[in-house]
């Protein structure tokens, strides 16, 4: 590793065994090796390895085994050169952790940073007081100064391009090193910097709102479950990755049912038997009684932003024909093609999750366009909030894509034996010039234009719940 380090430095500077140039004259000062640099550089160089590599490293020499071992020089250069810029990795753990357990924790909490969407249907949540309704599907995690926060994103009431953000989940580090992680069922997570260290040195509950402890657990890369807590069994830590280990309790045979058989017929025949079976199912429906959240699953939004080669893909906004908001995913398939679907449809069984629009064929058609292209274009009104303004000119138009709606040409045959008209099915997407775009079709008469959800990482239009 030593001389890997030292390469490294020499590939910077392919002329560093030379000493001198004959043809320009210049002198050429020999190699350092890496020992011979002041211990900040060393220290920055140091931060861009991985942990594996700087153990490997400290085996080298006495010296640089001192040095890696050194948490508030190396390990804080590497917390500091990957995190510094998104959180205060001092104030994690209330300044109290060291910063190589610091950052395996911040490791593990980066592959939540993003979108994620609601896979679950049937979850909900069960405090007695809590509206019975459907969470809205699309969550977002974001670093705090000293934490991680997962919220809810919703499209606003408003009739306009405004996004409600409803924080839920805290995610951070006690002083003792352990993860934390809580949430109010009823998202109205609101703490100051206070009130957050009370809570994670487990000292107060807010008040009139109670706040669940739960697991974050990985299934995969790509897919979490937040469950609550339970005290008895074990829980999983965030960096739990077997899908068997759940808690169990102790004592409690596989099969519920039999259970519940042989406990039948055992209190038919025991004294005193039917008033014990009684006490066990009040005890039962207490401890369910107790219980504040619903498990909850969310699969990962990995391409939430367009590309040179995919400008289409991503999440997005857009007023729809009942003048409310919706936010669509876009993908490209494995097959070439692109599929538009609303995030709400993703909690819904795949038979009634059909794409919005569809395409196998991803080839824009150019500029200068056709007359009867122009004519399509400029008979559609744009869905819009009151107020907004869009260039209908043909001019603000930089390419035009061909779709369809209809589910058959994806999965043929699932639509049954009668055709579709294709004309029915057949419409346009408009890509502008400012990477945004707005889609069509031939049996409607409006185009919807679709706006970013978010820009490098950064929520638009994000409004606090009223």
């Amino acid at each position: 590793m030593h001389d890997f380090v030292s390469t490294t430095i020499e590939e910077a500077n392919p002329n560093s065994g030379e000493m001198a140039n004959p043809n320009s004259g210049e002198t050429i000062l020999p190699a350092l090796q890496f020992s011979e640099f002041p211990e900040d550089v060393q220290l920055c160089i140091l931060s861009f390895l991985t942990p594996s590599e700087i153990s490997s490293f400290a085996c080298t020499s006495k010296r640089f085994l001192s040095l890696c071992r050194n948490d508030s020089k190396l390990w804080f250069s590497m917390c500091d050169r990957r995190w510094g810029s998104n959180t205060q990795i001092t104030k994690w753990g209330s300044g109290m952790i060291t910063f190589k357990h610091l950052y395996k924790t911040l490791q593990e909490y980066e592959t939540l940073i993003g979108f994620w969407r609601l896979s679950s249907s049937q979850s909900k949540i069960i405090t007695p007081n809590a509206i019975p309704n459907k969470p809205p599907a699309l969550v977002f995690f974001e670093w705090g100064p000293s934490f991680i926060t997962g919220s809810r994103v919703s499209p606003s009431e408003t009739g306009n391009y405004d996004v409600v953000k409803s924080p839920f989940i805290w995610m951070g580090i006690s002083p003792k090193g352990k993860i934390v992680n809580f949430l109010q069922p009823n998202s109205q997570l609101q703490l100051d910097s206070n009130s957050i260290e009370l809570v994670k040195n487990n000292l107060i509950s807010t008040p009139g709102n109670e706040l669940v402890s739960v697991d974050v657990n990985h299934l995969g890369e790509s897919h979490i479950i937040i469950e609550e807590r339970v005290s008895f069994g074990f829980s999983r830590n965030l960096n739990a990755m077997n899908e068997d280990a759940i808690g169990v309790e102790s004592g409690s045979p596989p099969d519920r049912l039999t259970s519940e058989l042989y406990q039948y017929f055992a209190n038919r025949t025991s004294p005193g038997g039917e008033r014990a079976w009684r006490r066990q199912r009040r005890r039962e429906k207490e401890k369910h009684g107790n219980k504040k959240w619903d498990s909850e699953h969310f699969v990962k939004i990995v391409n939430h932003s367009p590309t040179t080669s995919r400008p289409l893909q991503g999440l997005w906004k857009g007023i729809c024909e009942d003048a409310s908001l919706d936010f669509y995913l876009v993908a490209y398939d494995d097959i070439g093609g692109i599929a538009c679907r609303r995030i709400g449809d993703s909690c819904k069984p795949f038979s009634s999750y059909a794409p919005v629009f569809w395409t196998p064929n991803t080839t824009f058609v150019e500029s200068p366009f056709s007359s009867e292209e122009e004519h399509i274009y400029k008979t559609r009104e744009h869905l819009l909030p009151p107020g907004d303004i869009l260039c209908s000119d043909m001019e603000s138009v930089l390419r035009i894509l061909y779709i369809n709606s209809s589910y058959d040409l994806v999965i043929p045959g699932l639509a049954g034996p009668n055709s579709v008209n294709p004309h029915q099915v057949e419409g346009r997407i408009w890509e502008y010039g400012d990477g945004t775009f707005g889609f069509g079709f031939l049996r409607d008469n409006h185009i919807i234009d679709l706006k970013h959800i978010a820009v490098d990482g950064c929520l638009l239009d994000a409004m606090q719940p009223l």
